[in-house]
Parts: C-alpha cells; sequence; structure tokens
C-alpha cells in the first residue's frame, strides 16, 4: 500500500515504463495472437491494459477520461500503445495532485472499503500480471521479447 503520493509515483514511473516496451513489441499481423483458441488475445491484454487505468482511477476517486471502449480492441498495435500512454500520463498527473493524507483515506470500491493508496498498489499489480501475460504471447509470435524485469534470451544472445 502507497501511504505517500510520491512513492506511487516512482513506481508508476517504472512500471509504465516496462509495460510501454511490451506494447510497443506488438504488432498488427500478431494481436490476435492467443495462447490457445478462446483465451485472451495479444491485443485484448493490450487494449485492457489501456483502458484499465480509467476504472482503476475512478475506483481511486480520480476523474480519469475513459480513452476508449474496452469493448472495441483495435486493429493497430500503435493505436494501443498511444491509448495506454495517454491513460497512464492521466494517473501520475492526476495522483500528482493529491496530498499523502489522501493517499489512506478509505474508499469504497470494487475491493470493498479500501485505503486509496492499496487501489493503486492494486492497479500496478493487475498491469504486472497482463504485462507477463503479453510476454509469454509475444514469445510465442515470435516477436522480440522486452527486458522489462531482467534480460530476456533476445538479450543474452
Amino acid at each position: 500500500m502507497y501511504r505517500l503520493k510520491e512513492d506511487f509515483i516512482q513506481d508508476w514511473n517504472h512500471a509504465t515504463e516496462g509495460t510501454i516496451q511490451v506494447l510497443e513489441a506488438m504488432t498488427d499481423n500478431k494481436l490476435e495472437q492467443a495462447i490457445v483458441e478462446g483465451h485472451s488475445t495479444l491485443g485484448w491484454l493490450g487494449w485492457h491494459l489501456a483502458t484499465s487505468p480509467a476504472f482503476f482511477g475512478g475506483q481511486a476517486g480520480l476523474q480519469i477520461e475513459a480513452t476508449g471502449n474496452p469493448s472495441d480492441v483495435p486493429t493497430s498495435a500503435q493505436e494501443i500503445v498511444s491509448t495506454y500512454k495517454k491513460a497512464s500520463e492521466q494517473i501520475k498527473s492526476k495522483v500528482e495532485k493529491l496530498t499523502d493524507e489522501q493517499m489512506v483515506e478509505v474508499l469504497e470500491s470494487f475491493a470493498g472499503n479500501i485505503p486509496r493508496g492499496a487501489l493503486l498498489r492494486m492497479m500496478i499489480d493487475h498491469q504486472t500480471h497482463h504485462r507477463g501475460q503479453m510476454t509469454v504471447l509475444l514469445r510465442q509470435a515470435g516477436l522480440i521479447v522486452p527486458g522489462v524485469m531482467g534480460p530476456t534470451k533476445e538479450d543474452q544472445a
């Protein structure tokens, strides 16, 4: 849980850099890549990461402009990347305006009564989870996997 807004912002900056690397590794012709038919695709996961900050931000009492319809996955990898960048920047901008006292304020949310800082931690964990799924799909699609959390096979070659 974050008690200080600066701690969240530092982690958010690091997390968004890694997510942007993964999103930028996608290509238009591989957005339909899924581990098996009927499972989440690379494009769906990327779009989910691009649109979920509006949901989490709303839950955290931040007025985040919806950057796209979560149900309408684009066919352009670049659109997913640019939408994510806008949404993640909005989160950072709104949190920068909070006080540290507001970080520990308890809110009603989908997760029950929870401090704002815990909800923001949940947003980063959610992003990290789906980013990990995406790296598997990138590898399966024959795309280059960026070394977000450490060196990848490509980095060691």
